[in-house]
């Protein structure tokens, strides 16, 4: 339970929680670290205060950031866990399985910027990745000022993974 009303930063608090986490051996070395919109959900915190979170764990030398792709358990250059997908990616590949059902038809809008974000619990330049990422591989294409929609079926990948 965080003391909202005690003499310690409510982030130094919240990084003192994740690194018992990493002590009890629930977050192992190059296991992501909760994301700021996890932290800001999960503790009823301002995303300014998630970023210090990640921060002070850095400074304590517990965790790095590579950008975009989140905060990992251990010192720069620690192996990330093999099962460890950028989460754009993962989003990406989300949107692909849609489109692939059928749930999102060519020419059809995908879901918007704060839309993904609240459904992913991510910043909005991880969901631009999630979209630039689509776009890159041919499955969607972008309309200024409209929104991204499904590209025609002949424009998508012949290997129709991520």
């Amino acid at each position: 339970m965080l003391d909202r009303q005690g003499p310690v930063p409510i982030y130094k608090q919240v990084a003192e929680l994740v690194r018992e986490q990493i002590e009890r051996g629930e977050l192992g070395a190059g296991d992501p670290v909760p994301s700021e919109a996890a932290l800001e959900k999960r503790y009823a915190i301002a995303r300014t205060t998630a970023r210090r979170v990640a921060r002070e764990l850095r400074e304590l030398g517990l965790a790095y950031t590579i950008q975009g792709e989140g905060t990992f358990v251990g010192l720069p250059g620690t192996p990330r866990s093999p099962q460890t997908m950028p989460i754009y990616r993962k989003i990406a590949a989300e949107v692909i399985d849609r489109i692939q059902q059928g749930e999102i038809a060519p020419n059809r809008a995908i879901p918007g910027e704060k839309a993904m974000m609240r459904q992913y619990g991510v910043a909005k330049v991880t969901v631009r990745q999630a979209v630039a990422h689509l776009r890159e591989l041919g499955w969607v294409f972008t309309l200024p000022y409209r929104g991204t929609y499904v590209a025609d079926p002949e424009k998508w990948p012949i290997n129709r993974g991520s």
